[in-house]
């Protein structure tokens, strides 16, 4: 298996890393192809000539009559190889590692929407410690140059003692989705120490984009915008417009987990813009994109506001930035314009249709 290249990159020299490592195309493995980050990132390396696979649990191991979903992936169907494979069953994970024999594994798949772990908190540690688990013990046993990328969360800090968050901020996660996200989080560093894996946790904050499913409340925010200035829409109703977040575009959260696997030396990462908006911040910009006051058109139901966080969640990217040369290339307002304007075009085409 060709050698990675041993070489610190940065944001201004990214092209080169690829074409510094010998014996052909590097091959990448994505759990999590469908959602957005996979979609962003699969992008990202196909442009630097890697051999890009997704591993997907719809895809049976056995033909199946029907193709699989590709979601927020769908186009690039022709330009990646899928793989089989569930987080819930480990050997599948194991088996789609031996079939790709990738260079770097991205391992992004897990459950996403943190008020579902409290339905499901077996499920959840078992997706998202028990599928981290298998993959870095299969790297360990199958072979230990393979690269690893495990996507982490801003989540773990839950009731941190500081704020912005940094590496070294004690971890008192709130949710059994931030138990399970540090418990991976920590057996990263335990197997890199242990084992002398490359095997990096990326402690990523908010990120959103137009592919963020329609549940989440920046999407539904943006589409409610987007609805209400054409007319189809009258209000959109919200819970706690004072819950701070920490909001970057998921194309540079993907971009800081590809210039880690191409470090020397694996370490873990913050991945954050370090700069705190409200909802209702999230809110005023969107609607002031189709040039209308969003309080005018919010309504905030009390079934849906939840206690009140003692510590806002905000990253702190220094580390990022000073070693990854990392800095992200979209900022807040322009993030939240992509999104509205990705949902005018969306829902101007399916009103023409009506």
């Amino acid at each position: 298996m060709p050698a990675h290249p041993q070489t610190h990159t940065s944001d201004g020299d990214t092209s080169g890393a690829v074409e510094r490592a010998s014996g052909g195309a590097r091959r990448a493995l994505i759990t999590g192809i469908t959602g957005q980050d996979g979609s962003f990132l699969a992008e990202l390396l196909l442009e630097h000539g890697y051999e890009v696979a997704g591993v997907t649990r719809t895809l049976q191991a056995a033909s199946a009559p029907e193709r699989p979903t590709l979601g927020c992936s769908e186009h690039l169907r022709t330009r990646i190889e899928l793989v089989h494979g569930d987080l819930l069953a480990p050997a599948t994970l194991r088996t789609a590692i031996e079939r790709v024999r990738p260079h770097e594994i991205y391992h992004l798949a897990g459950p996403s929407f943190i008020p579902a772990s409290w339905d499901r908190p077996e499920e959840t540690l078992r997706a998202i410690v028990g599928s981290a688990a298998a993959i870095l013990e299969t790297v360990r046993e199958l072979d230990p140059s393979m690269r690893v990328f495990v996507s982490a969360s801003g989540a773990i800090f839950g009731d941190a003692p500081e704020c912005p968050q940094r590496e070294d901020t004690p971890c008192h996660p709130t949710t059994p989705y931030a138990v399970a996200k540090l418990a991976a989080h920590r057996l990263v560093g335990l197997l890199r120490a242990h084992d002398g894996l490359h095997a990096s946790s990326g402690i990523v904050f908010n990120h959103e984009s137009e592919r963020r499913p329609e549940h989440f409340v920046t999407r539904r925010i943006t589409r409610a915008a987007a609805a209400i200035s054409l007319g189809s829409q009258q209000e959109l109703t919200l819970g706690d417009l004072d819950a701070v977040r920490d909001w970057s575009f998921a194309g540079d959260i993907v971009r800081g987990a590809w210039l880690m696997l191409q470090q020397e030396r694996a370490e873990d990462y913050i991945l954050a813009s370090g700069i705190s908006h409200t909802v209702a911040d999230f809110a005023r910009a969107a609607f002031a994109c189709v040039g209308l006051e969003a309080e005018r058109h919010l309504r905030v139901d009390p079934a849906l506001v939840r206690p009140a966080e003692s510590t806002p969640s905000v990253g702190d990217p220094a580390k990022a930035r000073a070693r990854l040369s990392w800095t992200p290339q979209v900022d807040f307002q322009q993030l939240v314009e992509r999104m509205v304007q990705a949902d005018l075009r969306e829902l101007r085409k399916t009103l023409a249709r009506l």
